[in-house]
């Protein structure tokens, strides 16, 4: 290509040789070339510049290869700069307002549930859920060969009772190694093992955390007994002998007195349970930094949290003065049983809950970890007195617990009513904390379990009223199949508690998992031994056979807690009283902004009603029954007026409406964290 310019006038000559780059190393000069005339032209195109700097440059339209110049002369043409910064303002302002929409879904979107909110808590009891080895008593490998058992039933919290090293005395709640698993369970590498295969599942393990006494055989005990200048008061010591009065009345939750004499001291120790469970002295800073590294331990291996036992134990007044007897006419030397004092001095002492705060400050430290937030929860029978057991969820400013554990349910077999039912849940969610979280518990190793004490009939509805209710359930191991309490003969007793007192046994709830109609219930099927009975009907009342049978107990509570997990009004939506009578205890979960919402219906009478819920104007005319604890009624209309139920039957019923109940009676509701549905972008939001 060669140009020529003269008189004003540039001629472009198309595929001509670049004569200019040869002259230039040549020794020549670019400016030079320009002039020379390469001798070869085909037709050319003029092109007129002004002799100025603002001469107009007119081709036609851009061509292959033009210059610079050439390209600057057509981009500032206003008919391809306009376009151009339309385009780039409009990428700019659809930047921003993405960055804004996202913000905005952000600030506005209700906090995520956390692993312990989206499931039940499953309770194992390691002695009796499976036996690997052949023992009789069940172990950590024998946990994980089971954990297909929580996949299945969609759980994802699973909390193991202790396994520490223990002379069990107390069944592992008498812990002599903090840091060291009891061989009759297994090994630590045996833990090490079953923690990564459930983190592999999905699956998270919660652990018993023992903090207010050890063993007697605990080094520590050992060391404090002989006065050594370090773990001299790791204990609660008092003077004493061995035949003189206690220093005071105080009384074992196992009955007798909290004090025993240790010849090798030459003083009393207090001991609130077992005398071989000595009580630590949390007013010693060494003791709180013993049992933080503890924590640390634990949560540097991977446990996902902890249940802290007892904890309305861990301090004691320091003047150790005689609690007030409940029966002040008693003579002083028959008050035996705790029942017999007001705990004023032993239990809920000033102090306590900065010890928890403390703990789940150090929690918190491994909770940075995403994905890997790491749950407290605490045991505390307060009876009566739930307003003590409400403080554990700390304050708004300083967290404790997730949630303290909730045994009011507990009391159901008490009353079988539908008044009853409601006045144990308004117990809880009348006076829980506003946005905390409640939960639930109807069995544990501690208490007969709920199809004993409440009956088999209402074994399916209690599940229901369980997984439907706000909050985390509980589940101890068997309660999905309906397992019930066996019967222990005074020579068969293996729990201390019914050593002291044969009607205090807690044998009857610890009976072996039933896994099949095989030998030993499949809990053992190497040797015919168990470490306790198996129920007798463990031939009907099993795993394997509730699997196959699409109405056992098994199967509902499978498809409730999926029901829960997959529908937005039962795991957050508001919680709204409907009806409460002699029998039927209702109730309805709704979500603003979503069209459906369920209402349940649960009998816990002897006797099948009719219930009528017209005045509610919000529930549609006909209401038709997703599920049914009684299979044949699952799918029939009922018309709201005319709700029949059977004895022991639970309906959950789907309904569709706009129509929300919670902004008309807000007096009745309940909701842990307000959140709406966008339907329009299939979100939640803070309304």
């Amino acid at each position: 290509m060669s140009f020529k310019k003269d008189s004003g006038v540039m001629e472009l000559g198309e595929c001509t040789r670049n004569p200019g780059y040869q002259d230039v190393e040549d020794g020549g000069s670019a400016a030079d070339t320009i002039n020379t005339d390469p001798g070869e032209k085909r037709e050319s195109t003029a092109v007129k510049l002004d002799s100025d700097a603002a001469e107009e440059y007119t081709q036609i339209k851009p061509y292959a290869g033009m210059p610079k110049e050439v390209l600057l002369l057509y981009s500032s043409q206003a008919r391809y700069r306009v376009p151009r910064e339309i385009l780039f303002w409009l990428t700019v302002a659809c930047t921003l307002a993405l960055v804004a929409l996202t913000v905005t879904v952000i600030a506005l979107s209700p906090r995520c549930l956390s692993w312990w909110q989206a499931s039940p808590v499953y309770q194992v009891y390691p002695r009796s859920f499976r036996d690997s080895d052949g023992d009789g008593v069940g172990d950590l490998k024998g946990i994980q060969e089971q954990l297909d058992h929580f996949q299945y039933l969609n759980i994802k919290s699973v909390w193991i009772s202790p396994f520490y090293r223990s002379p069990m005395r107390d069944f592992g709640y008498d812990v002599e190694d903090f840091r060291a698993i009891d061989p009759l369970f297994g090994t630590m590498q045996d833990f090490d093992e079953l923690l990564a295969e459930m983190h592999k599942l999905g699956l998270k393990l919660i652990m018993d955390f023992i903090p207010n006494h050890t063993s007697d055989r605990h080094r520590w005990f050992n060391l404090s007994r002989t006065r050594d200048p370090q773990y001299e008061d790791y204990y609660i010591w008092t003077d004493c002998n061995s035949t003189a009065l206690k220093p005071n009345n105080w009384v074992s939750v196992f009955g007798n007195s909290s004090w025993t004499y240790d010849e090798v001291r030459g003083q009393c120790y207090l001991h609130q349970f077992l005398k071989e469970q000595p009580d630590l002295n949390f007013r010693n800073p060494h003791v709180r930094k013993e049992m933080i590294d503890i924590i640390h331990f634990w949560l540097g291996k991977g446990v996902d949290g902890f249940r802290m036992d007892a904890v309305k134990h861990l301090l004691e007044a320091a003047h150790l003065r005689d609690e007030p007897q409940v029966d002040p006419n008693k003579p002083p030397e028959s008050v035996t049983s705790e029942w017999d004092l007001h705990h004023d001095y032993t239990t809920s002492q000033l102090g306590l809950h900065d010890l928890l705060r403390d703990w789940r400050a150090e929690m918190d430290i491994y909770s940075r970890e995403p994905g890997r937030y790491r749950f407290m929860v605490t045991e505390s029978y307060d009876y009566h007195e739930v307003d003590k057991t409400m403080m554990y969820y700390g304050t708004p400013l300083v967290k404790e617990s997730d949630f303290p554990f909730n045994f009011y349910l507990l009391d159901l077999p008490q009353n079988t009513s539908g008044l009853w039912v409601q006045h144990l849940v308004h117990l809880w969610m009348g006076n829980m904390p506003m946005g905390q979280w409640p939960n639930w518990v109807v069995g544990n190793h501690d208490k007969p379990r709920i199809a004993s004490s409440a009956g088999q009939t209402l074994t399916r509805v209690i599940n229901m009223l369980l997984l439907t209710l706000p909050g985390t359930p509980t589940t101890y191991y068997g309660e999905e199949i309906g397992m019930e309490n066996i019967n222990v003969t005074e020579s068969q007793i293996q729990d201390p508690a019914g050593k002291y007192n044969v009607s205090a046994s807690r044998d009857p709830q610890r009976s072996p998992m039933q896994w099949s109609s095989d030998m030993n219930a499949g809990f053992n099927n190497k040797t015919n031994i168990t470490w306790l009975p198996v129920h007798p009907d463990y031939r009907s009342v099993n795993v394997e056979a509730q699997k196959k049978d699409e109405d056992s107990v098994m199967a509902q509570y499978r498809f409730l807690n999926t029901l829960r997990q997959s529908e937005l009004p039962l795991h957050r939506g508001w919680f709204c009283y409907i009806h409460a009578d002699a029998n039927v205890f209702s109730y309805l979960r709704e979500l603003d902004g979503l069209d459906h919402a369920f209402l349940m219906v649960l009998n816990f009478g002897k006797e099948s009603v009719i219930t009528d819920l017209s005045s509610v104007r919000e529930l549609p005319d006909q209401l038709m029954v997703l599920m049914s604890t009684n299979r044949v009624n699952s799918g029939k209309v009922f018309q709201k007026s005319l709700i029949l139920i059977e004895a022991g039957e639970g309906l959950v019923i789907q309904y569709s409406t706009h129509t929300r109940f919670n902004p008309n009676h807000p007096g009745q509701c309940y909701v842990s964290e307000k959140a709406c549905y966008l339907r329009a972008m299939d979100i939640l939001y803070k309304c």
